[in-house]
């Protein structure tokens, strides 16, 4: 006897493109008081939607393979 396919699609995952503050905080591992002194002295790129803030997950990766770059210079 063979089997019907299944008619719902397929569970996946889909990473966010934008994290918000607090999760963005939460996956560097800093206060909220560095994040937007981050973002103040412009080493990490965010974007404004209304009057939230968020930021890109490719922001994240630029700015810790910065941070990476400038320990392998010292």
């Amino acid at each position: 006897m063979s089997r019907r396919p299944s008619l719902q699609p397929a569970a996946t995952t889909v990473e966010p493109a934008l994290l918000t503050v607090a999760e963005t905080c939460a996956c560097l591992r800093i206060s909220r008081w560095t994040f937007y002194r981050l973002v103040h002295t412009k080493q990490l790129r965010t974007i404004k939607i209304g009057s939230t803030r968020r930021v890109p997950t490719t922001a994240i990766a630029e700015f810790i393979a910065d941070l990476s770059s400038h320990e392998d210079a010292v």
